[in-house]
């Protein structure tokens, strides 16, 4: 009797547990878990290739419209340089202190850094030539070989590396610090055009020192060359002067100065486009110092490399 008031007892609670919607979930999840999961997986992957394709794409076409934007600003910046630097000229308004005051900044950061180069780079062509040549029983031409090594390569790049590390850094961080400190934006409000009032002397300036410094690094160069070829490799003066004077002209001398003074325009606009740019204090600072010297160099090497070609295409050297 106990037992059968007991099943009567707990017969209701076992029907309500049975039909209770956790066992019918649970019985739900067992069956599911059984289920094959394959279908499922690969729709979702495939769903996911377009997204993993289209986030690589889409990085590089945000990355490719930033950089014609920045080279669309620059030249704009080019052309405002050069309009308002004619311009200022022709009716006597243009800073010539602030144009001096610049040149002076621009020698004193790099004169002593182009000796310090120069000097090793004449050395190492004339070393590096000299072995060579004397290899083949030539050692009569070294001189042509280390001076226009020096005049066509050593001295514009060498120029260029020394415009953009020295002074384009200190150019950027200038103009950047003022842009952080938004003297920048006050010259707007008051009506003062901050690439006529900041950016165009600092472009007569590199127009004139960089053909200067050019000069002087080819002087230190050949003359580093001359000691080492006559001192340690057994050279005479005369051969040395003789076959540079042979193979050397005046059109090498013209193309070097005028490489430079490209190379020194690139890079100190450059320099102005990226320090009034700055944003993000400090840091802006420094990005904008980085970015100055990296895209200076890189620029410099790419143009080198193609007025080079184009200067061998149609002016080859000749002797005599």
């Amino acid at each position: 009797m106990s037992h059968v008031a007991a099943d009567a007892h707990m017969g209701p609670a076992a029907d309500e547990w049975a039909e209770s919607p956790e066992t019918e979930s649970g019985s739900k999840y067992h069956d599911d878990d059984t289920s094959d999961p394959a279908p499922g997986g690969s729709a979702q992957l495939l769903d996911r290739v377009p997204r993993l394709v289209k986030r690589p794409v889409e990085y590089v076409v945000s990355q490719t419209d930033s950089m014609l934007k920045t080279l669309g600003r620059y030249v704009d910046l080019v052309v405002q340089s050069f309009a308002f630097l004619v311009s200022d000229i022709v009716r006597l308004r243009h800073p010539w202190q602030d144009t001096v005051i610049q040149s002076w900044f621009i020698l004193t950061v790099t004169v002593v850094p182009a000796i310090l180069v120069s000097i090793p780079f004449g050395v190492i062509v004339a070393v590096q030539a000299g072995s060579i040549i004397s290899q083949v029983g030539a050692s009569s031409i070294s001189g042509a070989a280390g001076g226009l090594g020096v005049i066509q390569q050593g001295a514009p790049i060498v120029a260029a590396l020394l415009l953009g590390g020295a002074a384009g850094s200190a150019v950027a961080t200038d103009l950047g610090a003022r842009s952080i400190r938004e003297e920048v934006d006050a010259m707007r409000v008051m009506g003062v055009n901050p690439v006529q009032r900041l950016v165009t002397p600092r472009l007569a300036a590199i127009l004139f020192v960089s053909p200067l410094l050019c000069i002087f690094i080819i002087f230190v160069g050949i003359f580093a060359g001359y000691l080492v070829n006559v001192g340690f490799q057994g050279g005479t003066p005369g051969s040395y002067l003789s076959s540079f004077a042979a193979f050397a002209n005046v059109s090498d001398v013209t193309v070097a100065v005028l490489k430079t003074w490209l190379f020194g325009v690139v890079v100190i606009l450059v320099a102005c486009q990226r320090g009034l740019e700055a944003k993000g204090g400090a840091r802006g600072v420094a990005d904008a110092v980085n970015a100055t010297v990296v895209i200076g160099v890189v620029t410099v090497m790419v143009l080198n490399t193609v007025i080079t070609q184009i200067v061998a295409m149609f002016m080859p050297s000749k002797v005599g």
